[in-house]
């Protein structure tokens, strides 16, 4: 297949969350089928509610210090499907991932003939053995792999990532995951299994338990938040100047990467990955370490565009994302913000709108590109009920949402595009065809 046929046909499996099929048995019939590439390398893999993508890009980033192959497995992608693997830092190539989506097309359908599945594998299953290829011929070193959706049943837990992390749980995706906070966190606990290496970042009292339990049960000795970091200074634009002490080492005055005081926490489970990776005899100094959190970079979130106006651009899509932006706007943003927000139906927008709308000037709601998204009449009618009418503006299209953001806007404002992360890539895809921005290069 052509790269524009190869998306063709992914997209002909349903779009990837309304589609999506909770279980293993697909995804390891039809990697076994491939060769089973993710038996042939070392495994990290890193689950959580909030900040895993975070936390995986910081890793990737440290690991390109240490001169160590990675391949990184993240999702969603912001523009171009190609974002969600990348091989020694670099994403694959349009004509690579028609290579492998080729190949994993052909033994998807020939399983499906044969009758070992009952229907083909999901958009998400796919990608990941696409994933797994990519890797396998890269002859990367490790792999890093972002859990997509929980983790018991994820795609991703088929690679027996030996090395595993959860990042901060709080309540998303309750109608695959369940309604309460424990038994989210028991999906994603479950990623911990008999032999691995578990390091668990700060949790709610009730995950936390539920992890704890877990690692009981499985004979896992976890490493709990057994780190502290001391905030130096802060940057005028939100990076965070840290001192950070692990058991292991100290790193003294490191300026993140990432904007925001809530990266501080993904920073950290970061390290002690890569110091556990250490032990394992990967060659990661701390030098490696400290440059590589210094230069981790991750679009989409808290991701600045300046000019005049400035974009900001922050994929936050349920409250514990809104909280975390609205703190970075209210401790590091004096300018007007004009908040273009648009978002999944299934989300809780009551909360996001309530942590989210009061911190604008202009609010301009829009719907982003997909069957999930809440229309206008939904967003309007939450966000009377939390800021005047007077700053409410409607926008039928993202096109004409950016277009009514910068003319509402001084020069001297921010224009903060949040809700989705699939709002993030129309947006700054439009931004860059309509020329309305000094794209960094």
């Amino acid at each position: 297949m052509q790269f524009d046929e190869t998306l063709r046909y992914l997209l002909s499996l349903g779009v990837e969350t309304l589609t999506i099929k909770l279980g293993l048995r697909n995804t390891e019939l039809l990697l076994a089928a491939l060769g089973d590439p993710q038996k042939s390398l070392p495994a990290v893999q890193i689950a959580g509610t909030n900040g895993k993508g975070s936390t995986a890009v910081v890793l990737d980033s440290i690991c390109k210090a240490a001169g160590i192959k990675t391949g990184l497995y993240t999702s969603p992608h912001l523009i171009s499907i190609t974002e969600r693997i990348k091989v020694a830092g670099r994403e694959i190539s349009a004509e690579h991932f028609a290579l492998y989506a080729t190949q994993v097309r052909s033994a998807a359908e020939r399983l499906e003939d044969e009758g070992q599945i009952e229907a083909l594998p999901t958009f998400f299953e796919h990608v990941t053995a696409i994933a797994m290829l990519a890797f396998r011929e890269g002859q990367v070193e490790l792999a890093i792999l972002e859990t997509g959706l929980g983790g018991r049943l994820d795609a991703t837990s088929v690679a027996g990532a030996e090395l595993v992390a959860i990042t901060p749980i709080e309540r998303d995706h309750e109608e695959y995951l369940g309604e309460t906070l424990e038994s989210i966190a028991a999906e994603k606990a479950a990623i911990i299994r008999p032999g691995s290496t578990a390091i668990i970042a700060p949790q709610p009292a009730q995950a936390l338990d539920v992890i704890l339990r877990h690692c009981k049960h499985v004979n896992v000795q976890p490493s709990v938040d057994q780190c502290r970091a001391t905030v130096e200074c802060v940057t005028q634009d939100g990076r965070v100047r840290v001192t950070v002490e692990t058991e292991q080492d100290h790193y003294e005055n490191v300026l993140l990467g990432l904007r925001g005081r809530h990266q501080i926490t993904n920073v950290t489970v970061a390290i002690r990955l890569a110091e556990f990776l250490r032990a394992r005899g990967f060659a990661i100094s701390r030098s490696a370490i400290i440059e590589g959190v210094e230069t981790a970079s991750h679009a989409g979130r808290l991701e600045l565009w300046k000019g005049r106006p400035s974009f900001l651009f922050d994929g936050a899509h349920n409250p514990s994302g809104t909280r975390a932006l609205r703190e970075y706007l209210d401790e590091f943003v004096d300018a007007p913000v004009t908040l273009v927000f648009g978002a999944m139906r299934d989300k809780n927008l009551e909360q996001m709108a309530e942590n989210l709308f009061p911190a604008a000037n202009r609010l301009v709601l829009t719907k982003p590109d997909s069957p999930r998204a809440a229309s206008l009449d939904e967003l309007e009618k939450l966000a009377s009920h939390v800021v005047g009418s007077q700053k409410i503006f409607m926008a039928s299209s993202l096109r004409n949402a950016i277009r009514e953001a910068i003319e509402g806007t001084p020069p001297e404002g921010l224009v903060c595009f949040s809700g989705s992360l699939y709002l993030i890539g129309e947006a700054q895809a439009l931004i860059k065809e309509m020329s309305a921005a000094e794209v960094p290069q």
